[in-house]
């Protein structure tokens, strides 16, 4: 009886196993979702071409039911102990992040993204989606004590750094000349690109982050 019981136990969890590794090399399969920066070229009906900061051409399809968000120019006197932010930052010397971008998230969307994560703006930065704990002011600017469910971090923001945060948008916005980011872009098999969210920065603001 014994020695069934354990047979069936190593079929039932190699089965498992299998299934699990199945289920990983399906996902790292699947095509996954990339940030797209760049200014709109043109625009035919719900087909964009945009060229991204690299110079190359991207066409994007936006769904019906796509999203547009402005992201507009604010200050540091919107960024209050309590905010919802999140920090485009690089690490320093003394283990804090100096904010390369600062974007405030209006309170709906609050908890969005909560973490540190590695960032692609520019080589080794990251982006914290975090609450602000503590704003101090400095001698040459500012300094935030920002948590998150996993820990937190201390960022300095100097004078140059650009704050902005999110206001609701139409698709009149987007036209030719807009500088506009993706966050989560869906390749498809043509090589084209489909998004079911597009910010856009306003008065020909390029988005920070």
């Amino acid at each position: 009886m014994s020695k069934i019981v354990s047979s069936t136990t190593r079929i039932v969890a190699g089965a498992l196993l299998t299934a699990s590794l199945l289920t990983s090399a399906a996902f790292a399969q699947q095509p996954q979702p990339i940030r797209i920066r760049g200014t709109i070229e043109s625009v035919d009906g719900a087909l964009l071409t945009v060229k991204d900061r690299d110079g190359a051409e991207r066409k994007v399809k936006l769904t019906d039911t796509a999203t547009i968000t402005g992201i507009v120019k604010t200050t540091m006197a919107d960024v209050k102990p309590g905010s919802y932010i999140g920090v485009t930052g690089q690490p320093q010397p003394d283990g804090t992040q100096k904010a390369i971008a600062i974007h405030i998230f209006p309170e709906a969307m609050r908890g969005t993204g909560e973490g540190s994560r590695p960032w692609d703006l520019r080589p080794n930065s990251s982006m914290t989606n975090a609450t602000v704990d503590q704003k101090v002011e400095a001698s040459d600017g500012q300094n935030l004590t920002v948590k998150y469910k996993d820990g937190e971090k201390k960022v300095i923001v100097t004078p140059e750094t650009p704050i902005v945060t999110f206001v609701p948008g139409d698709k009149s916005e987007l036209k030719v000349g807009a500088k506009i980011i993706i966050m989560g872009a869906s390749k498809k098999e043509d090589g084209s690109f489909e998004a079911t969210r597009i910010n856009v920065g306003r008065d020909g603001l390029t988005p920070p982050m």
